[in-house]
C-alpha cells in the first residue's frame, strides 16, 4: 500500500480494496492549496472514492469544499431525482435521513445516481452526522475493473450499445418496477440513452455503466436478448472482487466518482438514526 504525502501533512492512502483511498490530516473547513486540490482530483480518478475522516462542517463549509471539485448538479425540472421539490429541482444539499429526509432504512441496490437524466452527475459527497451502530453501510463497486475483467467476446458484443435507464421517481408506490423495460407498460418519462460502455471523461478508462436493479433497456435489442444480456452483466459487476464496504463514523465524508463506481446501502434498524447530507456534482453527456 503506497502513501502520497502533500502540503501541510495531508496523506492519501489506498485502502487496499478494489476501490477507495483514505485522506488523513485534512480539515475540509479550511481553504485548500491548489496543488492539494489537484492531488485530490487525481487520487479520486485513480481510486474512485476518497474518504475524509473526522470532519466538522457547516453547510456553507460543506458546499465550499465540494465545489473545489465541480459545480453542483441540477436536474432538469421535468426529470425528477431524489429530493426534487415542488418546482421539480433538488436542493444543492440533500438531507439523506430516516428522521427528516430521504431514502428510509431499507437496503438500496448498487446504482449510479441520476443515470436516467441527460447529464448524470459526475460525483457525490456524503457527510455523516449520525450513524447507526449496526447496518447502514455503503458499498462501492469498481466499474472499470468490472469492464476489464469481461471476456473478449462479451466486450465485443457490448461495444457500441446504448442503454436507457428509466426514471424510478416516476413510479408510484406499489407500481411494478421491472428490472428490464416491459413494452406493455406505458412510457411515463423522457428517456436518455447513454453508452453501456462509457469512457471516463478524464482518465479515459472504459466503464460498464449499468446499475444492479434499475429498470433499463438496451437500444436495438429484443426484450429477450436485452434482458438476458443485462442479467449476465449484472451478475458479473456485483461480484465481491469489485467491492469495498464502508462502515460509517460520525464526521466521515465520502466523495465518490459517480461515473466510475456504483454505490449501495445495507438496511438498518428503523429505530436507529442515520442522518447525512449529500452534495452531487454536475456531469457531462456520457460518451
Amino acid at each position: 500500500m503506497s502513501t502520497q504525502a502533500h502540503r501541510e501533512g495531508v496523506e492519501i492512502r489506498p485502502n487496499g480494496s478494489p476501490v477507495g483511498a483514505e485522506v488523513y490530516n485534512l480539515d475540509a473547513a479550511r481553504p485548500l492549496a491548489p496543488e492539494l486540490v489537484l492531488a485530490l482530483k487525481q487520487a479520486q480518478r485513480d481510486h474512485g472514492i476518497l474518504i475524509f475522516k473526522n470532519q466538522d462542517l457547516s453547510e456553507p463549509d460543506f458546499k465550499h469544499f465540494a465545489t473545489y471539485f465541480g459545480s453542483v448538479f441540477q436536474n432538469p425540472s421535468d426529470v425528477p431525482v431524489l429530493a426534487s421539490g415542488p418546482q421539480g429541482v433538488a436542493p444543492d444539499i440533500v438531507r439523506v435521513s430516516n428522521i427528516d429526509g430521504y431514502t428510509g432504512t431499507g437496503e438500496l441496490s448498487p446504482h449510479a445516481d441520476h443515470q436516467w437524466t441527460p447529464y448524470p452527475s459526475a460525483g457525490s459527497f456524503l457527510y455523516a452526522l449520525e450513524v447507526p451502530e449496526v447496518g447502514g453501510n455503503t458499498s462501492f463497486y469498481n466499474l472499470h475493473l468490472a469492464y476489464e475483467t469481461l471476456d473478449l467476446a462479451t466486450k465485443q458484443r457490448i461495444a457500441g450499445l446504448s442503454l436507457i435507464t428509466y426514471n424510478p421517481f416516476l413510479r408510484g408506490e406499489g407500481d411494478p418496477r421491472p428490472l428490464y423495460r416491459d413494452p406493455s407498460l406505458p412510457l411515463i418519462s423522457p428517456t436518455f440513452a447513454h453508452p453501456l460502455v462509457r469512457t471516463h471523461p478524464e482518465s479515459g478508462k472504459k466503464l460498464l455503466f449499468l446499475g444492479a436493479k434499475t429498470e433499463v433497456e438496451v437500444v436495438g435489442l429484443s426484450v429477450e436478448e436485452g434482458s438476458a444480456l443485462v442479467q449476465q452483466l449484472r451478475a458479473h459487476l456485483t461480484q465481491e472482487r469489485f467491492r469495498y464496504e464502508h462502515k460509517w463514523s460520525v464526521g466521515d465524508i465520502v466523495f465518490w466518482d459517480n461515473q466510475a463506481v456504483l454505490h449501495a446501502r445495507t438496511a438498518f434498524d428503523p429505530n436507529a438514526r442515520r442522518v447525512m447530507k449529500r452534495i452531487s456534482l454536475a456531469g457531462a453527456r456520457p460518451f
